[in-house]
């Protein structure tokens, strides 16, 4: 039997002030040493070489036909979030609904810092626009249901991929189990309209950009997943879940 990871709230270690004071500043200090070991990884990430984007990408929008240069606007950086929602489906993946959730508030700071936020699925426009208005989000969301944008950012793998087993999710051969993975790509456009591919990450890479963990992981149960049948089998849309 597997034994549980589960925190016992019930008989937690308790403290006076002091001690736990001590405690406190002790595990402050791994915190500190966390924050400049991410500050570098940060500064490598970005140092990464670059590649030239040399396919010309028309998706649909609400409007009609956008381009991957359209995405950008007037800035020079370009975030695109992957969103799991195919084809045949009525409504996006939970789980990408549920980082979703955290898009809306941050576009205006992000466009503040040169940087404009799209996301991206192979859904038709049609049924992108139905849920997200149902999920009311304002942010831009175009379909890559006409091109190959998923395919080539290793986000959506084909029929033959599955057959032959040789389908590669985050940058490593891996037994697919959905036609789309989520993940995040980052793109930067030079002054002579250059667009490049600076980034991208998958599967858990994605973790810091959902605050919602971010403050599960504060807490005394934590994100509390172990003993799911899934990790995020708890996940419902917003106007999902029982109050």
């Amino acid at each position: 039997m597997a034994t549980s990871t589960r925190p016992d709230l019930e008989h937690h270690p308790i403290l006076p002030h002091d001690a736990w004071m001590a405690a406190r500043t002790a595990l402050l200090a791994k915190e500190k040493a966390f924050s400049r070991l991410r500050d570098e990884l940060s500064r490598e990430r970005r140092a990464l070489p670059w590649e030239r984007v040399d396919k010309d990408y028309a998706f649909d929008g609400p409007g009609g036909t956008v381009t991957l240069a359209d995405l950008f606007g007037p800035r020079h950086q370009l975030v695109i979030y992957h969103f799991m929602f195919h084809p045949d489906a009525d409504a996006g993946c939970k789980h990408c609904s549920f980082w979703a959730d955290n898009f809306n508030p941050i576009v205006v700071h992000l466009r503040a810092r040169d940087v404009s936020f799209a996301a991206v699925s192979r859904a038709p426009i049609d049924r992108i626009e139905r849920f997200r208005r149902r999920m009311d989000w304002g942010f831009t969301w175009v379909s890559s249901g006409r091109n190959e944008f998923n395919y080539d950012y290793m986000v959506s793998f084909r029929p033959e991929q599955f057959k032959r087993g040789d389908a590669v999710y985050n940058y490593a051969p891996m037994d697919m189990e959905h036609e789309d993975r989520e993940g995040v790509s980052v793109f930067y456009r030079a002054g002579d309209g250059t667009i490049y591919h600076t980034y991208s990450t998958y599967a858990r890479g994605i973790d810091p950009l959902n605050t919602a963990y971010s403050y599960l992981d504060l807490v005394p149960k934590g994100r509390d997943e172990d003993e799911l049948e899934f990790t995020q089998s708890w996940v419902r849309y917003h106007d999902g879940y029982a109050e």
